[in-house]
C-alpha cells in the first residue's frame, strides 16, 4: 500500500502530465496572480485554466504551502485549539491516539475550524467546540442513538456526530464507531 506522501506525489505528477505545466509553474502562476485564499485560487484554476476541482485543490494546497511556509510550518492542530480549554485538546489527542492504533495510514487534513480524517475516502472529522469535541463520522447504515446522534444539522458530509465531553468519553463504544468508519474508508 502506498503512503499518503507517495499518493500526493503521484497526484502532482498526474496533474503535471495532464495539464502540461510543472508544479513550480503553477506555483509561479499563483504567486503572480496575487491570490492567497484557497477558494479563490481553486476557482481561478478551474475557470481560467480548465483544471478539475481535485487538481485545482491539490495545486492550490501545494502553492499555498510554498507561498506561506511559515504558516504551514506551524502545527495546524495547535492553531485549531489555540485559546481553548486544555481539556478539549486532551480529548483530541486521545481520539487521535486511538485512531493511530488501528494501523495503516490516516491523512489528517486541516480545514477551517476542524480536522478531516481520511484513508482512501474521508471517514471522520474532529472539531473543537466550547466545552466538548465534536466527532463527525460517516456510517450511514448505523442507527442513531442519544449519544450517536444524526449529523444532519451539524455537517452534511457526515451521517453521525458524537459530542465528546471528556477523555473518559473516548471509550470502547466511540472507538468502535471510529474503527467501523475507518475500515469502511479503507
Amino acid at each position: 500500500m502506498a503512503t499518503v506522501e507517495e499518493g500526493l506525489a503521484a497526484q502532482v505528477r498526474n496533474i503535471e502530465a495532464t495539464y502540461g505545466r510543472p508544479i513550480d509553474g503553477w506555483v509561479d502562476l499563483i504567486r503572480a496572480s496575487g491570490l492567497r485564499r484557497h477558494g479563490e485560487i481553486v476557482a481561478m484554476l478551474k475557470s481560467d485554466h480548465g483544471l478539475t476541482h481535485g487538481a485545482a485543490n491539490r495545486v492550490a494546497l501545494v502553492a499555498l504551502s510554498e507561498l506561506a511556509p511559515a504558516a504551514t510550518a506551524a502545527d495546524p492542530v495547535d492553531a485549531l485549539y489555540s485559546g481553548r480549554e486544555p481539556g478539549i485538546r486532551a480529548i483530541h489527542d486521545r481520539v487521535m491516539s486511538r485512531i493511530r492504533g488501528f494501523g495503516g495510514d490516516v491523512e489528517a487534513a486541516p480545514k477551517k475550524g476542524y480536522l478531516s480524517l481520511r484513508r482512501r475516502t474521508q471517514f471522520a472529522m474532529v472539531k473543537p467546540a466550547a466545552k466538548h469535541l465534536d466527532v463527525g463520522l460517516i456510517l450511514p447504515e448505523e442507527p442513531t442513538t442519544d449519544r450517536f446522534e444524526s449529523a444532519a444539522t451539524f455537517n452534511a458530509l457526515f451521517s453521525h456526530r458524537v459530542r465528546v465531553r471528556s477523555v473518559d468519553d473516548v471509550d470502547d463504544e466511540l472507538v468502535g464507531w471510529l474503527r467501523r468508519a475507518w475500515e469502511r474508508a479503507g
